[in-house]
């Protein structure tokens, strides 16, 4: 029984589409090569051997004559850079047209918002940093109990709360409120991301494993529709199930950081009995892209890549294994927002011949791929 998995490294984008500017950036922005450059190089044999190095110069990563994958980049035929589009584009969906972004959210949806949850008041309603929201409004939310709600350049309503303040199951209604008042057509918004944070060692603090996002339902089967469709069975590791909100999944474990993501992983990948096994690994993008932490992101990279020394020998002749990503973040570029980047994609069988597949036009090179190892039409 063939069996595939597909790894998506958060954010880690390899170059600007020409249409950059569009959105906001420039053709300077490249996640991974930008990244290795300000921190002194990587440190990645695992994804050198498969042949990173191949596809652009990346300081400290290697070019290989014998690469064990098949490399190149793939460019989001989509327009946006969130992770919803870049996810669904993976998955063989691509969206006719963007979801909306918000410089603030109009008085007619915070109206309602409030109304609907009795809440009072709400603070912020501002694109921001979470992080940086949450010290700054932290004081005046244990003040009025208001709840915190912030945007960025993606589509995304996002709710923050102290959860020793505001129940955690409180904060969920709150969002399941939020997502219905947005479903009406006209907002157009992708995703309520519930952001629950706890003051610790004097410092506001985002929990990351109680984060939840509410997202819209993808309007047309993705290839985990078509997977269990055939009667065979699609494991969610991280946020993929909140991403397609568990449509076409059969089980979901949740993470609350890449180590547990990658561990999961590993543990799934040796029981060989899920067909398909989707990962996303986050903490590259909402714990370093975002917060532009160079340094940190070259970690995330690298810890991955200690991962991949034991998945690699995990993995028969039976099994594909696909590294990718959903979009850029770059940690050095201007602001605290995606980047609109190209990403890089790795395909691994160990009877592939590792080859260069070039510069490829869609994201769902991924779906077609797997659809054809699963012999899914």
């Amino acid at each position: 029984m063939k069996r595939a998995a597909i790894i998506v490294i958060d954010s880690m984008g390899i170059g600007a589409i020409e249409d950059a500017a569009q959105y906001g950036d420039d053709l300077s922005c490249n996640t991974l090569c930008n990244l290795a450059k300000a921190t002194g190089g990587l440190n990645v044999p695992n994804l050198e051997k498969l042949g990173l190095g191949n596809i652009k110069d990346i300081e400290g990563v290697k070019k290989t004559d014998t690469p064990l994958a098949k490399y190149g980049i793939m460019k989001m035929k989509s327009k946006g850079k969130d992770t919803t589009t870049g996810h669904w584009e993976i998955a063989g969906l691509v969206l006719k047209h963007p979801f909306k972004t918000y410089k603030e959210f109009p008085d007619e949806i915070i109206d309602e918002f409030i109304k609907q949850t009795g809440c009072k008041g709400i603070l912020g309603n501002i694109p921001a940093s979470g992080t940086k929201i949450i010290e700054q409004l932290h004081k005046e939310h244990e003040k009025t109990k208001f709840p915190i709600i912030y945007t960025s350049a993606d589509s995304v309503f996002q709710i923050a709360v102290d959860i020793d303040i505001i129940p955690l199951e409180m904060l969920y209604g709150w969002c399941k409120i939020a997502r219905k008042i947005l479903d009406d057509g006209k907002w157009g918004i992708s995703r309520v991301i519930a952001r629950p944070y706890q003051i610790i060692d004097g410092k506001p603090t985002r929990i990351g494993k109680f984060r939840h996002d509410y997202s819209v339902p993808p309007p047309e089967p993705t290839l985990l529709n078509n997977v269990v469709g055939c009667g065979k069975k699609v494991l969610s590791i991280g946020k993929i199930k909140d991403i397609f909100v568990n449509s076409g999944i059969s089980e979901a474990i949740p993470t609350g950081s890449n180590k547990e993501g990658l561990e999961a992983t590993l543990k799934s990948i040796k029981e060989k009995k899920w067909d398909l096994i989707f990962t996303n690994l986050v903490d590259t993008d909402m714990l370093y892209g975002h917060r532009r932490d160079a340094q940190g992101y070259k970690g995330a990279i690298e810890q991955i890549d200690l991962y991949l020394g034991e998945i690699l020998p995990s993995l028969d002749e039976d099994d594909l294994l696909i590294i990718t990503a959903d979009h850029g973040c770059d940690p050095t570029f201007r602001g605290t927002d995606h980047t609109r980047e190209m990403v890089p994609v790795l395909v691994y069988n160990k009877n592939l011949k590792g080859e260069n597949i070039g510069t490829l036009p869609s994201f769902t090179y991924v779906s077609d791929i797997v659809k054809n190892w699963l012999e899914i039409n």
